[in-house]
């Protein structure tokens, strides 16, 4: 029985020897040097995803969505709707007129702007998404409704953004609504390279009719 009892303790110390030579998983994980610290304030800013459009020629108009970025000035930075009556208000500043400026010359202004708040203010502003400029397309197309007008767009482009004609549609009496006009527009010409005088650019509110 003495002889159990030495065995029984020589166990015990064994166990125990080990269990300090060897580092509990908790101990070391704690024990462990931190990773690097990536905090939000120091890591880059993923930029939002804007309108494709040229801040130097396009026009800004009621209901645009615009992006507005001042470098390391976050109560100014942000997305601003344009307003029917054509203004944003920005902090400090209030209102500013928008509309009928292009995305480039209103960020000067806005520069000039925050200069009173601000030691060399630096803006930049573009499109975030385009809803002062649509058309429309109706008929017998695989996605009717309205699109963005953001860039020079013709109409067979138009169309070829539509998801393609339905089984039964007239592809050679397509009409563009422009107002009281009526225009008309053969897709089958297009494609054999005739006429290609009527593939007009669209403005702003047309709509494309395919019988």
């Amino acid at each position: 029985m003495v002889r159990n009892a030495v065995s029984v303790v020589l166990t015990l110390l064994c166990g125990l020897s080990v269990g300090w030579l060897v580092p509990h998983p908790v101990m070391a994980q704690n024990q462990a040097p931190a990773p690097g610290r990536n905090d939000a304030s120091s890591a880059p800013v993923k930029p939002e995803t804007s309108a494709a459009v040229d801040p130097k020629t396009y026009v800004i108009g009621a209901q645009d969505i615009l992006m507005i970025k001042v470098w390391r000035e976050q109560d100014f930075t942000g997305l601003y709707t344009v307003r029917p009556d054509g203004k944003i208000t920005i902090p400090l500043v209030g209102d500013v007129q928008a509309s009928g400026l292009t995305p480039e010359r209103l960020g000067d202004q806005l520069k000039q702007a925050l200069a009173d708040f601000i030691n060399s203010p630096d803006v930049s502003v573009s499109l975030q998404t385009v809803n002062s400029k649509k058309f429309f397309i109706t008929g017998e197309v695989n996605r009717a409704g309205d699109y963005s007008l953001a860039t020079p767009t013709r109409v067979f482009d138009a169309l070829s953004n539509a998801g393609g004609f339905r089984d039964f549609a007239n592809k050679k009496k397509i009409i563009i609504i422009r107002g009281a006009e009526r225009i008309k527009f053969n897709y089958q010409d297009i494609l054999k390279g005739k006429s290609l005088e009527q593939n007009i650019y669209l403005e702003n509110g047309d709509t494309i009719v395919v019988p």
